[in-house]
């Protein structure tokens, strides 16, 4: 009766640790805790890539525009102006990297690139008075890049700008004005002030190339995402933005459409839309002028994050 008895009692300790293990298994991805996940984790996805398979640039070195002999009038970068400084980071380096950790004088800034939802945001990286640099996780949510700070390995949604899991859970990131220009006009604008991101990043890449091939042009996405609209062809360009909570997207061909600046308003908010139909890019600008942390993204990616999006229509 004993040893019937030692060895059922085996067995459940057994079903047991296969359950934890199981459980464990199902909560960590790439390293990362995600028993605490404010997102449901089967809708967290291994990328392809491990935790810094793509490398983020930590130390990141510049130089003067006419010593950058690789990009060309057209080639596309994102662009950050902080007082005096004008700085351009190539999308070209950014499709191999996805993040740069930059200092500026002791001024921080994050800057981010999604290649998969064309996103291209900027964010002050200081939390609570601590200084945060990030790297690239492997791991995606809603086909966008899932991104993780060194100091407490939380996971942050990029196109969210918050933690989604670790200790920093429910945290958001405060959004930085970028925009997105090409080399030529970005050149004729900054003048002798500007510095550009340099191709010594640190690893052999062609950056000339990008990895994902034709994947801008179609309708093809690489992995699923919770909601999805046929309203417009899933890589068409808008631009987005949340005010008070209230979303609106004003898709590219919808303001090309549209004579001059666009005046609109969200959120109880006035604002004013320039589009650029050479980049083709928008800005988004308040009544007094100044640039709004608007983001240029797919379609497909700003809908799926915002459901209830309003959407702009030309008459």
């Amino acid at each position: 009766m004993l040893r019937g008895s030692s060895v059922c009692l085996r067995g459940l300790f057994l079903l047991l640790f296969l359950a934890g293990a199981e459980y464990a298994a199902a909560t960590e991805k790439n390293g990362f805790d995600l028993s605490e996940s404010l997102i449901p984790v089967d809708e967290i996805l291994r990328g392809g890539p491990p935790r810094d398979g793509i490398p983020s640039i930590d130390d990141p070195k510049f130089e003067r525009p006419e010593e950058a002999s690789l990009w060309r009038a057209n080639d596309l970068m994102l662009t950050y102006d902080r007082r005096d400084h004008r700085f351009a980071y190539p999308v070209g380096i950014l499709n191999w990297h996805e993040i740069v950790n930059h200092d500026i004088d002791g001024a921080p800034v994050l800057i981010t690139f999604c290649p998969l939802c064309g996103t291209g945001m900027a964010f002050d990286p200081v939390v609570n008075g601590r200084q945060l640099t990030f790297g690239v996780s492997g791991l995606l949510y809603n086909s966008d890049l899932l991104m993780y700070d060194h100091q407490t390995e939380s996971l942050w949604s990029q196109i969210e700008g918050r933690a989604i899991s670790g200790p920093l859970a429910g945290t958001e990131l405060e959004s930085v004005a970028v925009r997105h220009e090409l080399w030529q006009s970005w050149r004729e604008r900054v003048g002798s002030r500007g510095l550009v991101l340099s191709t010594d990043t640190g690893h052999r890449r062609d950056f000339r190339k990008s990895p994902y091939g034709d994947y801008d042009h179609s309708e093809r996405m690489f992995f699923p995402v919770s909601h999805t609209s046929r309203k417009y062809h899933p890589k068409t360009w808008v631009l987005g933005w949340t005010h008070n909570g209230e979303s609106k997207a004003w898709p590219f061909p919808e303001l090309a459409n549209h004579d001059g600046i666009l005046e609109d308003r969200i959120g109880g908010k006035v604002v004013r839309v320039h589009y650029d139909p050479n980049v083709p890019s928008a800005e988004l600008r308040d009544e007094t002028g100044k640039l709004l942390p608007a983001t240029r993204a797919f379609w497909f990616a700003w809908y799926t994050f915002h459901p209830d999006t309003g959407v702009f229509e030309a008459d």
